[in-house]
């Protein structure tokens, strides 16, 4: 005779079992080779290539259509950009005026002459950033998860948030340590901003319109659009 079937475990201590092989896991994934970042998307412009599927197509198109809305609901005036990238992405705004930064040097001379009719937008390398320049919005797209060097992760989300006067959007996965490549990092970029910059509110997070398929990773995503406000005891 067989004794009675064990009891389930309780839902919490389910969750608690899996978060800790979700742990171990991790700690035995061999380390990925060290990368720097700003070299790495240098390199990555320099050899043609181009800022990534996500500027493109369907999902390119979802971005778009969000922010343009919501600086035409909000009336933003004024735009800073961090990670501009190749500006394929910026071809589909409609933004008053705006500021591209990039590490890429390569991908700012792009820029320059892709927009060069459009007398409001400007672009500069990021280690030639006005650190006094301000602006009603500052955007991350698809940045965050490429920072894979704590210290770039953390000067940069400073310096994100350090340049709005009134909204932070960022458009991210936001998961813990998930490390996909060599030059992806993936980060619960929710709790620095807890932790880091309580004079901003989340205020809206809009999940994306193709979530991550892994049968079709060109044309869905895991990041979703997060939005903050400057409270109004930050200014």
């Amino acid at each position: 005779m067989t004794g009675p079937a064990p009891a389930p475990l309780p839902s919490s201590a389910r969750q608690l079992a899996r978060s800790l092989r979700s742990r171990i896991a991790r700690l035995l994934r061999p380390a990925p080779p060290k990368v720097d970042s700003a070299a790495y998307w240098e390199d990555r412009y320099r050899a043609g290539l181009t800022s990534g599927t996500g500027s493109y197509g369907r999902l390119a198109r979802f971005k778009a259509e969000f922010l343009n809305a919501f600086v035409a609901e909000h009336e933003v005036g004024s735009i800073i950009e961090f990670g501009s990238g190749d500006g394929a992405q910026l071809e589909l705004a409609q933004y008053p005026a705006y500021v591209g930064v990039d590490v890429a040097e390569t991908a700012i001379q792009e820029c320059r002459a892709k927009f060069a009719d459009k007398p409001n937008y400007s672009f500069c390398k990021a280690d030639e950033f006005d650190p006094s320049s301000r602006a009603e919005l500052t955007l991350s797209l698809d940045v965050i998860y490429h920072l894979v060097e704590d210290e770039v992760f953390e000067a940069y989300m400073h310096q994100l948030f350090d340049a709005s006067t009134r909204f932070v959007i960022i458009y991210s996965s936001n998961t813990d340590d998930e490390v996909a490549a060599a030059h992806v990092r993936r980060r619960l970029f929710t709790d620095w901003v807890s932790r880091n910059r309580r004079d901003f509110d989340l205020i809206q997070t809009v999940p994306n319109r193709y979530p991550f398929d892994p049968a079709d990773p060109e044309n869905t995503s895991q990041a979703d659009f997060y939005v903050y406000r400057l409270g109004q005891s930050g200014g």
